[in-house]
């Protein structure tokens, strides 16, 4: 029998959260504040309840069949085509899309390092990329675990506290929360906000580490609270961020650049605190996507392929070693991280319908026994692929006009 391990309040839904807490929130909810001031809030409440809706799925399919979803698409999608089509979509939606973002993750970093000295280097994104491969490198789901969670905590403490230095109009913020709005121009910010949040590689990570930490029904509890606490405090990070960029942009025409525009603006307001502060909180969010965007890829490449989930196997190494050399030649190049980014978070909330189909699939399959999802479950996850995708398809049309 498998021996569960210490019960604790944080576990891999923190590595949802370090995962979806990236540079590309904190430019994202930067822009939003900035753009749209405190108006588009209750887009990261939807996507915060989203994010639980399926993640919960996803730890509940690792849970109980200790399986991820990369593992469950190549065993139980019976027709050939339909499952080569499914690992295609999927390499290029995860591996290849992930690879990408990881240039922004490690621009993300390298501006609150910026932020910080004054002078960004353009040899420190081949620095970060190398933290991430020596602590990638060990093999120990345990150690990045507590890594992901120490950088969490970090960024909690450095936005949380930025905000409450930044005096937010209350008023605004509680209606921005409260009462769904769509300001003129606003829908393609919604949606890489939602991109930002519900992060389609996040489903296989989470399911492949779930499976890793826990086994059998009787854990499912554990997972449950493990979810219920790290997901909201992401979300209350990203909203601190929003927040804290409406009090010091919105209304104001600044053209964000980098770290130093996102915290120069708030030192009439807190002083060279909030500086130091914004720049530590995104060099946090860079370095845990970076760690997370190339492990998620493994995991879904190695559970696709039929290779195993084995931290220290050379497949699964060479994946994320792969996934960050591609970033930090994308992050060597002299494009605007800004834009580059915001981008990546479109781009996600536009993959996000197919992966949690393919999720919402798996967890209606026999393989889950007792443990597949009621009509509840379906009718919860359904909605948020429906929103999502009327979004995304919403969005296509505005995306062309931002081009």
């Amino acid at each position: 029998m498998t021996q569960q391990p210490k019960r604790t309040w944080f576990g891999p839904a923190t590595l949802v959260a370090a995962a979806f807490i990236g540079p590309g929130t904190v430019v994202t909810a930067s822009l939003a504040g900035a753009n749209f001031g405190y108006a588009l809030l209750w887009a990261l409440v939807f996507s915060v309840l989203a994010t639980m809706i399926l993640q919960e799925m996803a730890a509940r399919l690792g849970v109980v069949t200790q399986q991820g979803l990369g593992e469950a698409i190549h065993q139980h999608i019976a027709s050939p085509m339909l499952r080569w089509g499914a690992i295609a979509l999927i390499l290029f939606a995860v591996v290849i899309g992930n690879s990408v973002y990881q240039g922004g993750n490690l621009m993300g970093a390298t501006l609150g390092i910026a932020g910080v000295t004054g002078t960004p280097q353009p040899w420190m994104p081949i620095v970060i990329g190398g933290i991430a491969i020596v602590l990638l490198w060990s093999g120990n789901y345990h150690k990045l675990e507590r890594v992901l969670i120490a950088l969490v905590m970090l960024m909690s403490v450095a936005f949380i506290a930025t905000l409450i230095l930044s005096q937010p109009d209350w008023g605004a913020f509680f209606s921005g929360l409260l009462v769904p709005s769509l300001p003129a121009g606003s829908v393609l910010t919604v949606v890489a906000l939602i991109g930002t949040t519900v992060v389609p590689y996040n489903l296989f990570l989470h399911a492949a580490s779930a499976a890793k930490k826990w086994s059998g029904d009787a854990a499912l509890a554990d997972a449950r609270r493990d979810l219920v606490v790290s997901i909201p405090l992401g979300g209350l990070i990203s909203i601190a961020i929003v927040s804290t960029a409406a009090s010091a942009f919105f209304g104001h025409a600044v053209q964000l650049e980098g770290a130093r525009d996102l915290s120069e603006a708030l030192r009439p307001l807190a002083g060279d605190s909030a500086t130091w502060l914004m720049a530590i909180g995104l060099f946090a969010a860079g370095l845990s996507s970076s760690l997370t965007a190339p492990l998620a890829a493994a995991y879904a490449l190695s559970g696709l392929l039929g290779y195993g989930a084995n931290l220290r196997s050379l497949p699964f190494r060479l994946t994320w070693i792969g996934v960050i050399s591609v970033g930090m030649l994308i992050a060597s190049l002299k494009l605007k991280p800004v834009e580059v980014i915001w981008l990546a978070q479109v781009a996600n909330g536009l993959l996000l319908p197919v992966m949690a189909l393919f999720l919402l699939w798996a967890c209606n399959h026999a393989m889950l026994g007792a443990k597949r999802n009621t009509g509840w479950q379906n009718l919860m996850a359904g909605v948020v692929v429906l929103i999502a995708t009327g979004l995304g398809v919403r969005s296509i049309g505005a995306a062309l006009a931002f081009w």
